[in-house]
């Protein structure tokens, strides 16, 4: 895992005017606040045994530089993906060198993708916040917003060789409601799983197609409601290290979980909830928004 310590974290009315999970709170000492539940998510990975790699933020100062996962991403064969961020407050965050770090630590980079110049035209994606993947299938799931386009997604998925699925999701459930900012809030994919909450996607045929997708897949679905989903339940990611299967998510999501739902979840791995409340309610996003993946194969 790849995490950016969240050193100048706070409230962005920029990003909040297209984040619907974002809450301007009064947190005394909100920048350590946030430092401590980070700290205890680095503590839940290195408990699971899973190595994680912290990087210094490029501008001390951006409010959400904790949400690495936005604006790069890596695959097995070794391409990073630099992406377009809708707010010029976020695009201070990206590091055109980032694959000079990673190459340093031992990963193999075969190159870089840089989207950045979509910024131009005034269009998103949103790394894998837009872009839920299903990488046995080759699917990208996406959300529509301003953060997700789908023209950015049609040339991404055309360079990396996916097949898009694209829908509505509104924070109501309903086609007049605020559009969901990332896809990473609604759903998850796992090795044989999917979180998802139908219920935040107001057409029926999207629904289905989104499904069907899914069920090609053969995962076992979860679905979790509105509420649910507001409290971050389908921010979640599932790991694997040598100790076991993980499911990482908030103690909020857990919180809002049922039984059965546990149960369920319980099967693909071993629920991991920290609590992360100030990032949560003044950044607007959860664990899995946290931890950028690291699929670089290591060189020989």
């Amino acid at each position: 895992m790849i995490l950016v310590r969240p050193v100048g974290f706070g409230y962005s009315k920029e990003t909040a005017a297209t984040n619907g999970f974002q809450h301007e709170l009064t947190v005394p000492d909100v920048e350590w606040k946030a430092g401590e539940e980070f700290d205890a998510l680095l503590q839940a990975l290195v408990k699971c045994g899973i190595d994680s790699l912290l990087l210094d933020p490029k501008d001390p100062s951006a409010p959400d530089a904790v949400f690495p996962n936005n604006w790069f991403s890596t695959d097995e064969e070794g391409r990073i993906v630099l992406y377009p961020m809708a707010a010029a407050s976020r695009r201070v965050e990206r590091d055109p060198k980032v694959g000079d770090v990673l190459n340093t630590l031992g990963s193999a980079n075969t190159g870089t993708l840089d989207l950045s110049h979509w910024e131009e035209q005034g269009l998103a994606l949103e790394g894998t916040g837009s872009l839920v993947l299903d990488r046995r299938t080759h699917t990208a799931y996406a959300a529509l917003s301003p953060r997700t386009s789908e023209q950015v997604l049609d040339a991404w998925c055309k360079e990396m060789r996916y097949e898009p699925i694209s829908f509505t999701a509104t924070m109501d459930g309903t086609k007049e409601g605020q559009a969901i900012y990332h896809t990473n809030v609604l759903m998850s994919i796992g090795d044989r799983f999917a979180a998802i909450c139908m219920e935040a996607l107001p057409d029926l045929n999207e629904r289905h197609r989104v499904a069907a997708g899914l069920a090609e897949s053969r995962r076992e679905l979860v679905q979790i409601t509105l509420e649910q989903m507001h409290a971050f339940a389908g921010n979640i990611l599932h790991l694997r290290s040598g100790k076991g299967d993980f499911i990482f998510l908030s103690e909020q999501a857990h919180r809002s979980l049922r039984a059965d739902q546990i149960r369920q979840l319980g099967k693909h791995g071993e629920l991991v909830p920290v609590a992360i409340p100030t990032i949560e309610a003044i950044g607007g996003g959860s664990v899995r928004c946290m931890l950028a993946e690291n699929f670089l194969p290591l060189r020989s």
